[in-house]
């Protein structure tokens, strides 16, 4: 489905008013449907929301018949296929829809001069490194789903070389599926499991459109880090969810992934960790700490 909206943004450098058209891929997404609800809050600009029945971003003929018609003058992609273990038996689609689609938006995006922002992962690292991972630090994905996705950054590399690339983490939401959703579904269990030995920062949803959309609107090109701040293994995480529903933390018990049963066919990376370096030197505010926005998504969830 697409929809549009007429929104206004202020001006980055404060000389008033000025009226974009706005492209959202993938904005039936979780992350998406934020996305354009936080463009939406401004005042006039168009935000034009596709969805993937809409739009598929692998498709040339589809991407470049779109952003050609429309001429949008910033596109933000979150279209992505983001089932990390399917990928593992489908590295196609993978490779078409997080790759591919890329080159498409940003051959697209150059013929009409639009500014695009694409939504990457922490899966482009392999979790070996013992402290957070910058933007600087050489990416080497493990899984088939972290391998398409740093494709696609290496197609805006060379397409669209002042593109705005955001690499997040564990993202959560009140639209589509998460691991918060997950934990409320299962918090009357006598017991759960979940690995201690994987660490990441959860990233929410509407804090994630805030950067997004500054970023956006700022055109400011390169490679960005941007999660919530915090980091914890997904064990403490399930804890701290809940703790924040009223339920009983200690009904979740540590394991190893090792110990998983059965074992997930995609490889996931044990620290996970990002530093959003990029985004401080440029001297912008974090984003909330990731209990803070739990605790109001879990309000909204509940």
């Amino acid at each position: 489905m697409v929809s549009r909206q007429r929104v206004v943004v202020a001006d980055p450098q404060g000389e008033g008013l000025t009226a974009m058209r706005i492209l959202v891929t993938g904005a039936g997404g979780q992350l998406g449907h934020d996305v354009v609800a936080r463009f939406s809050r401004d005042e006039h600009h168009e935000v034009v929301a596709a969805d993937r029945a809409a739009l598929d971003i692998g498709d040339r003929d589809a991407v470049l018949g779109a952003i050609m018609s429309l001429r949008p003058d910033v596109v933000v992609n979150a279209g992505a296929w983001t089932a990390v273990d399917a990928c593992e038996d489908d590295p196609e689609r993978a490779h078409r829809v997080n790759g591919l689609a890329c080159r498409h938006l940003g051959d697209a995006c150059r013929r009409v001069e639009a500014h695009l922002v694409h939504v990457s992962t922490d899966y482009v690292f392999d979790g070996t490194k013992p402290t957070p991972y910058t933007e600087w630090d050489r990416p080497d994905p493990q899984s088939v789903y972290g391998a398409s996705k740093l494709a696609g950054e290496h197609e805006l590399a060379l397409h669209a070389p002042g593109a705005t690339i955001v690499r997040t983490s564990w993202v959560c939401g009140a639209t589509g599926d998460n691991m918060v959703k997950t934990v409320l579904g299962l918090r009357d269990r006598t017991e759960l499991a979940f690995v201690d030995d994987q660490r990441g920062k959860p990233s929410f949803t509407p804090d994630l459109a805030d950067g997004i959309h500054t970023l956006a609107i700022r055109r400011l090109p390169g490679l960005f880090h941007l999660t919530n701040q915090g980091a914890v293994s997904w064990y403490e995480f399930v804890r701290d969810i809940l703790e924040v529903a009223g339920a009983d933390p200690d009904i979740v018990r540590p394991i190893k992934t090792s110990e998983l049963d059965p074992p997930r066919p995609a490889p996931r990376p044990a620290n996970s960790v990002l530093d959003d370096l990029a985004w401080r030197l440029h001297g912008l505010d974090p984003l909330p700490h990731y209990r803070e926005s739990l605790e109001r998504l879990v309000r909204e969830l509940d």
